[in-house]
């Protein structure tokens, strides 16, 4: 599904260059439960940009589905993204003054989709992430545990392929980032959809089956595990 071929990303600071990533290779395929990890500055934010289309490879090369995303215009990466990546961020970026359900169909509005067209699917997503007590909610009313929840939802709610979560157990106690690691495991089998994220938090990897450690921009190990969360 994707291929990220000798990629290298280096950037200009303060009048010299930074090699975040040095001649990556990864191949990903279809529903993929994987972390990156590594310490804080081994590249694992930039290979997700990478991944979501929203920087580009200084040299190297990257294919979704046999299509380079080097090749792609602004439009067209624009239009990669909203079909294809959804995204989970570490501060959960949910709008305060929409509740957990207009959160969750704020993307499929941004399509032009019609409200009542998709209200039961937005439903049913509140439902599978526990969520149904709280749809009438705002963000400022709930858990980190539960703004996370919300995250998750919206990520998955135009059915990507991919979804990039960048520390989703970051601002979390032990036992929310339990949960959190339960259900995206669930939702991978559910969906069909890949998850990729990076995280500094090591003990998260008897929830993946694939491992990938960078440090200091460069592959340290890619390994297989046996998850020993939900339905291993």
């Amino acid at each position: 599904m994707l291929i990220i071929d000798h990629v290298s990303k280096v950037y200009r600071v303060g009048g010299q260059d930074f090699t975040a990533l040095h001649d990556i290779s990864l191949e990903i395929e279809e529903g993929a439960f994987m972390s990156i990890v590594g310490p804080s500055g081994s590249g694992k934010t930039t290979i997700l940009n990478l991944i979501g289309g929203l920087d580009q490879p200084t040299s190297g090369e990257i294919l979704f589905n046999g299509k380079s995303l080097n090749q792609m215009d602004r439009n067209e990466l624009a239009a990669y993204r909203r079909d294809n990546i959804g995204f989970i961020f570490q501060s959960y970026n949910l709008l305060p003054v929409y509740t957990v359900y207009e959160n969750i169909l704020f993307p499929l509005l941004l399509n032009d989709l019609k409200e009542s067209d998709v209200r039961e699917k937005v439903r049913s997503l509140v439902d599978q992430v526990g969520l149904s007590p709280q749809i009438n909610k705002k963000p400022t009313e709930l858990s980190g545990g539960q703004c996370q929840r919300v995250a998750i939802a919206r990520s998955l709610i135009k059915d990507p392929s991919l979804v990039l979560a960048d520390e989703p157990t970051a601002n979390l106690d032990a036992e929310n980032s339990y949960h959190i690691l339960e259900l995206m495991l669930k939702l991978n089998r559910d969906f069909k959809a890949a998850f990729i994220f990076c995280t500094h938090d090591e003990k998260v990897t008897k929830y993946v089956r694939r491992e990938v450690r960078l440090e200091d921009g460069t592959i340290e190990w890619d390994k297989s595990n046996q998850p020993e969360g939900y339905l291993a």
